[in-house]
C-alpha cells in the first residue's frame, strides 16, 4: 500500500484567513484526489507539473510540485522529456522558465572519472550513447533522443574537434532542421558562407536544400537541441568531411 499523502499548508498559511480554502486545499484536493487509486503518485506529480507548465505557473507552487516529482521516483532524464515533449505544446518560453527551475532540483552530479563526466555536469540534457551516425562525424559524438512524437527532438554531444559532414537535409516541401544550443561552444557553417560560432541559447534555422555542417569547437565540448522539421519526402544527403585545413582555421 503506497504512502498517504498528507498536505497541512492549507490550514498553516491560509486556514484563518480563508478556512473553506485551506479545507478544500488539504483535505479534499491531497486528501482525497491524491490519495485516489486509480492513478499512482508518481503520474499525478507529472500530470500537476505538466498543468502548471501550462497554465504559465514557475513559481513556487511549481518547485513544489518538481520536488514532489522527484521524490515519488520523477528521474533526471525523465523530467527532461516531459518538459521537452510539453514544450512543443506550449511553448519555448515556458519550458526554458520549468527547465531553470527543474536544474535546481535534480542537481545531482554524475561522479567525475572522466571529460565527458564533467562535461555532462554542465548541462541539463542527458548525452546519451555512441552516436550510430558516426561514420557521417569526425571526431566522436553522442545522440540522446528526447521524443520522438509530434517533433522528434535530440540531444547531439560533440566532443572537441568533433564535426559532422557536409550535408543537405532534402525535402519536396517543408523539412529542414532546427539547432538549439545548450552547452560548450561549436561552430555552424552553410556552404559559401562564413562558419558562426554557437554558444548555449544560439537557435539556427536550417531550411532544406542548404548544404552545412555543424559541430564542436577545437577546445571545446558542445551539445545542441536537433529538431527534425517535418517534410514531404524528407530524406539527409551525407556529403564529404570537413577538411582538416578549413576546420583548422576556426578558433
Amino acid at each position: 500500500m503506497s504512502e498517504k499523502i498528507v498536505q497541512t499548508a492549507g490550514r498553516e498559511q491560509l486556514g484563518e484567513f480563508a478556512p473553506t480554502f485551506a479545507h478544500l486545499n488539504d483535505d479534499v484536493l491531497f486528501g482525497e484526489v491524491w490519495n485516489e487509486a486509480a492513478i499512482d503518485v508518481k503520474t499525478k506529480c507529472i500530470i500537476t507539473v505538466v498543468s502548471l507548465m501550462a497554465s504559465g505557473i514557475t513559481d513556487s507552487s511549481l518547485l513544489y510540485h518538481l520536488q514532489n516529482a522527484k521524490a515519488h521516483g520523477v528521474s533526471r532524464e525523465e523530467i527532461a522529456a516531459v518538459i521537452t515533449h510539453v514544450t512543443m505544446y506550449v511553448g519555448w518560453p515556458k519550458g526554458w522558465a520549468v527547465f531553470r527551475l527543474a536544474k535546481e532540483v535534480w542537481n545531482e552530479k554524475a561522479e567525475e572519472l572522466t571529460d565527458k563526466d564533467r562535461y555532462q555536469n554542465t548541462i541539463f540534457f542527458p548525452i546519451g550513447e555512441k552516436n550510430p551516425f558516426g561514420q557521417f562525424f569526425v571526431g566522436q559524438s553522442y545522440l540522446a533522443p528526447l521524443t520522438t512524437e509530434q517533433v522528434p527532438v535530440y540531444n547531439v554531444t560533440f566532443e572537441p574537434s568533433c564535426r559532422n559532414n557536409w550535408h543537405i537535409h532534402h525535402a519536396k516541401s517543408g523539412g529542414g532542421q532546427m539547432l538549439i544550443c545548450v552547452g560548450g561552444r561549436g561552430y555552424y557553417q552553410e556552404w559559401g558562407k562564413p562558419a558562426i560560432e554557437l554558444t548555449p541559447g544560439s537557435v539556427v534555422n536550417i531550411p532544406a536544400e542548404v548544404k552545412h555542417w555543424h559541430g564542436a569547437a577545437p577546445d571545446s565540448w558542445f551539445s545542441h537541441l536537433a529538431l527534425e522539421i517535418p517534410g514531404e519526402e524528407g530524406r539527409t544527403e551525407w556529403c564529404e568531411p570537413v577538411s582538416d585545413e578549413d576546420y583548422g582555421k576556426l578558433k
